[in-house]
């Protein structure tokens, strides 16, 4: 008697739909991994975002209440000229400010590479820590130490008999504002550039000292080129950050009054309408477009600074 077997294989059909319910639980799992921050993301910036394009699109009037009104308050920003003005105050600081602070990041970072300076880890924890400090304490501080009657200027003034120039005046509290901001975050920009240079191949360092290139041919053939990218990624969070204005003039105002107004940047402009002048959808207006402002200046040096032939 001949016993036979009998093999069951599986068939196509069924090979394809444990193929494809296999790819379908891994597009889920992709989906639960990706879940927490889609969350969150909506929470914390899609929907404040879309909020605050709803709330332009409003007035509130002591007669009728709220109404809506379009883009009526995008035509009266485009012609209010204490916004503008903020709006210009920013962009000469951008201009001023940021490259200066740029130069002196990437000085530092040069002299910390390049293996001359001694000391070089307490140089660079010691240039980096003030960005430790809240932009409210340094605001504070430099506040008191700009003060004529009772600062570090003040004391100067009395010891050494002389009229030093007031850092709190209209003509000169914006660099002062600059000098501020420029202390705080030249050891942040300066550690995004040396750990560029870190990973600069070291085999280009030697090509270059066969060929006899003197140290400045080296940084400007080799080291700028290949931290091109990190230059420009700073550039944009400097730029963000001085359309974004804010802390530095709030804190400083009640010091000098006659100098800091109301509308002195965009931000604290926004600020004051919001909660002093209970124009909330008007400073939403105002803040639109200043983010929208800040995207277009920032994405145009993205791209100039990301072309292989700048």
């Amino acid at each position: 008697m001949t016993t036979m077997s009998i093999t069951t294989t599986p068939t196509r059909g069924g090979a394809t739909n444990r193929k494809t319910s296999r790819a379908a639980r891994g597009r889920w799992t992709g989906w639960a991994f990706l879940a927490p921050f889609a969350i969150v993301f909506a929470l914390v910036f899609v929907a404040p975002l879309v909020y605050a394009i709803i709330l332009s699109l409003f007035r509130t009037q002591m007669i009728g209440g709220t109404a809506f009104v379009g883009l009526d308050n995008y035509v009266q920003a485009f012609t209010d000229g204490a916004f503008w003005q903020g709006a210009l105050r920013v962009s000469m600081f951008l201009l001023i400010q940021v490259p200066i602070m740029l130069c002196l990041s990437m000085l530092v970072a040069l002299a910390i590479d390049s293996g001359r300076l001694y000391g070089k880890s307490f140089f660079r924890l010691s240039i980096f820590l003030p960005y430790a400090v809240p932009a409210v304490v340094a605001a504070l501080m430099w506040g008191f130490m700009y003060g004529e009657r009772f600062g570090l200027v003040g004391n100067l003034e009395d010891l050494l008999g002389v009229n030093l120039p007031d850092l709190l005046s209209p003509d000169l509290i914006l660099a002062s504002i600059g000098n501020v901001v420029t202390w705080e975050f030249m050891g942040y920009n300066m550690l995004i550039f040396y750990a560029a240079l870190r990973v600069v191949p070291t085999s280009l360092y030697e090509a270059a000292a066969i060929d006899g290139a003197s140290q400045g041919r080296v940084i400007w053939s080799i080291k700028l080129p290949a931290i091109r990218g990190s230059i420009v990624i700073a550039a944009i969070f400097s730029i963000i950050g001085s359309f974004q204005l804010f802390n530095e003039p709030s804190i400083m105002q009640s010091m000098a009054p006659n100098a800091i107004t109301t509308s002195f940047t965009p931000n604290l402009y926004a600020y004051t309408l919001a909660f002093a002048g209970q124009q909330q959808n008007y400073s939403a207006t105002v803040a639109i477009i200043m983010g929208v402002i800040t995207m277009i200046v920032a994405y145009v040096v993205q791209l100039r600074g990301m072309r292989k032939d700048a």
